[in-house]
């Protein structure tokens, strides 16, 4: 299954946000910050890429129940849940 790209857009900014989350937590690393600070920042990163992904699985669970021809199966789709979990 493929996913659209127009529906999917404010999960793309999330990524995008997320990533730039990440190269902080990196130059926190680099700088010698608090670790609290750090572990912080680490958690608001995996945070926002685990929602970004149950969006995703979401959006990939509607078009399976919407459109025919969808490719992935009841099974397919739990384990995609499970690999965020």
């Amino acid at each position: 299954m493929e996913l659209d790209a127009t529906e999917l857009k404010p999960v793309i900014n999330r990524l995008k946000r997320a990533q730039g989350q990440l190269a902080a937590v990196t130059r926190m690393v680099e700088e010698g910050r608090e670790c609290k600070d750090v572990v912080m920042q680490l958690s608001a990163v995996s945070k926002a890429l685990d929602r970004a992904g149950f969006a995703i699985i979401a959006t990939g669970l509607e078009q399976c129940l919407t459109r025919e021809g969808a490719s992935m199966d009841k099974a397919e789709m739990e384990k995609l849940f499970l690999s965020l979990a």
